[in-house]
């Protein structure tokens, strides 16, 4: 299981807001033709996870600016995507008070869920989020997940993934976005990357446990 490396600095969140502002970076991949972008591909994954360059992560021109239109739709219909999330996919409405304060400890407070808007990873690399009702403590100066939440992350990734649906370990990645990277910064999770090319049946696998 890939480890991050701890940085010293990390961008401070933008205020608490449902609406997502597009970035520079956004603007770059919106004007880059469909034919020109680069896919992540896994050897890119590990070493932009190694390195936490999670700003580093994009998604497709296409489905970035399908996101972008996604979002504002659902706003304009639900209010906001957190109360979309909770309502249609999380079915957590009123509903998230944590039973254990351990994220992952308890299957009421988790759920995992393939992602709906993922980044642009070449074929064969699936995109999953956990989501948790606990809270994930992070460093308050790096921005990084602590030790003791790293160890808490790692050991809920193996258990699952290569544990429970027997995924080889180099074939999976895990990392928590920095708040200021995060389009719902009100209910926490992690994301879970799986290479399933050259493993026989891993998406069905994986599709037993996320929804």
């Amino acid at each position: 299981m890939a480890t991050k490396t701890p940085i010293s600095t990390v961008p401070s969140p933008p205020p608490k807001s449902d609406v997502y502002i597009p970035t520079l970076k956004d603007q770059e991949i919106l004007n880059t033709p469909e034919h020109l972008f680069n896919l992540h591909t896994w050897s890119d994954l590990q070493s932009i996870i190694s390195e936490n360059r999670l700003e580093d992560l994009k998604r497709r021109p296409g489905d970035l600016r399908r996101y972008l239109e996604w979002g504002a739709k659902t706003r304009e219909e639900y209010g906001s995507v957190l109360k979309y999330i909770l309502s249609q996919r999380l079915l957590w409405e009123g509903k998230l008070e944590a039973r254990s304060s351990v994220p992952f400890e308890d299957e009421e407070d988790t759920k995992i869920l393939l992602n709906d808007w993922p980044y642009g990873v070449s074929p064969g690399i699936i995109h999953i989020v956990i989501w948790t009702k606990a809270e994930i403590p992070v460093d308050p100066v790096s921005g990084d997940v602590t030790e003791e939440s790293r160890r808490i992350i790692v050991e809920y990734v193996n258990k699952i993934f290569i544990t429970q649906l027997g995924l080889p370990e180099e074939k999976v990645l895990w990392f928590k976005n920095w708040a200021a990277l995060q389009s719902v910064r009100t209910v926490e999770h992690i994301h879970v990357l799986v290479d399933t090319n050259g493993v026989d049946g891993a998406l069905e696998r994986i599709k037993t446990v996320a929804g």
